[in-house]
């Protein structure tokens, strides 16, 4: 396996980004992801119980659909808490574009970020879609990496390169989100490209697997976003022997693929609002998982914590308390602490609880004055 900290498209996928004028500073902030030969899709979406329109549209399409051409993704703008308006909006920029490019409508997934409560601009995005159609190209994944950005000071992306019976499978991810993040998911949009051959319940397997200790293990400020979507489009365009659960081939795209969910996790930690430091924190000899990441979640979501490893201030205190707070059974006398110089950008922090052999590791930033700014000024 080969990574590569730049998005580099497989065989088969084209992209583009576009300033539709969403966003009044007229930056990028319309996507559009293409598949040549049509893709196999698995998606991952928000748990919050308010979900944006874009999200509600693409659930329809993956149950109607199993072959998919195209993402189209807005910026600056949620589509979210806007009623049958938003519905509507969401639903006439799927067709756009369908139209546009010659399939079916259930064919297109739509995705949006940004400010929740505001009526989508469609027509500015519907007038937008024949330039981002014709500036479709290989290179252009790095326009759209940039116009699914908002709060984010830089673009997330990954790519790997791996072989898979003898013929070279990429992988490549790009992803946006630096606030609102908490699992499940993390308050962000990934999209996730490969050319490998493999099959609708190994794709939708290893997603969901992948997400388990990557995305659902990070958390800026424990608050969870209405918009989340993770979609991960397989086209086959490899030509590699089919990948399927429970033969050789899917051990190695699972690792691979856990590769690059992970990475881009944890660029979504590096790029938190405001951020001075990178936290892991990682609670071991738990009796599950489950248990252990409870654990570490409630450290990593405590303010008195994260701004003590802002000040650099050793009151390791807080760590205790928070894992007492989680609510999983723990003696005084079984608990160990060891945390790394605060001095440094990049702090772990590790927690031996001693009831079992299970651990999790869960991500996080530290709270500045800065995240406060930003979040204070954003509408």
């Amino acid at each position: 396996m080969t990574i590569y900290k730049k998005a580099v498209l497989p065989l088969g996928f084209k992209a583009n980004g576009f300033a539709a004028g969403i966003k009044r500073s007229g930056k990028l902030d319309l996507a559009l992801i293409y598949s040549g030969p049509a893709a196999k899709a698995a998606s991952l979406f928000t748990s919050n119980k308010i979900q944006a329109a874009p999200v509600k549209i693409s659930r329809k399409h993956l149950r109607e659909n199993k072959a998919f051409r195209a993402v189209i993704i807005n910026s600056g703008n949620a589509n979210c808490f806007t009623g049958e308006a938003g519905i509507k909006d969401a639903r006439d920029t799927a067709a756009a574009l369908s139209v546009a490019l010659g399939v079916k409508k259930a064919a297109v997934l739509v995705a949006s970020t940004g400010i929740i409560g505001r009526r989508l601009p469609f027509l500015k995005i519907k007038d937008s879609i024949p330039d981002l159609i014709e500036g479709l190209s290989a290179a252009g994944i790095h326009k759209a990496k940039k116009a699914i950005l908002t709060t984010d000071t830089f673009p997330k992306e990954i790519t790997a390169k791996f072989k898979i019976g003898g013929r070279t499978i990429t992988i490549c991810g790009i992803a946006k989100g630096s606030g609102m993040i908490a699992p499940d998911l993390a308050t962000m949009l990934c999209f996730i490209m490969t050319d490998a051959l493999i099959t609708q319940r190994a794709l939708r397997g290893a997603l969901k697997e992948c997400a388990r200790n990557s995305f659902n293990c990070v958390t800026v400020d424990g608050c969870m976003s209405t918009n989340d979507t993770v979609t991960l489009l397989a086209n086959g365009a490899g030509k590699n022997p089919l990948i399927d659960t429970g033969n050789k081939y899917y051990g190695i795209f699972h690792k691979v693929l856990n590769s690059v969910c992970l990475e881009l996790a944890k660029l979504l930690v590096r790029d938190a609002e405001g951020a001075t430091k990178f936290i892991q924190i990682k609670v071991e000899k738990a009796k599950s998982f489950n248990e252990a990441k409870k654990a570490a979640l409630f450290i990593a979501n405590s303010n008195l914590f994260k701004t003590a490893v802002y000040g650099q201030n050793p009151n390791f205190g807080r760590i205790i308390a928070a894992v007492g707070a989680s609510g999983i059974v723990v003696s005084e006398k079984g608990i160990k602490v060891k945390v790394s110089p605060l001095a440094r950008k990049d702090v772990y922090v590790t927690v031996t609880i001693n009831k079992g052999n299970s651990s999790a590791v869960v991500f996080t930033s530290d709270l500045t004055p800065e995240y406060i700014k930003i979040n204070a000024e954003y509408n």
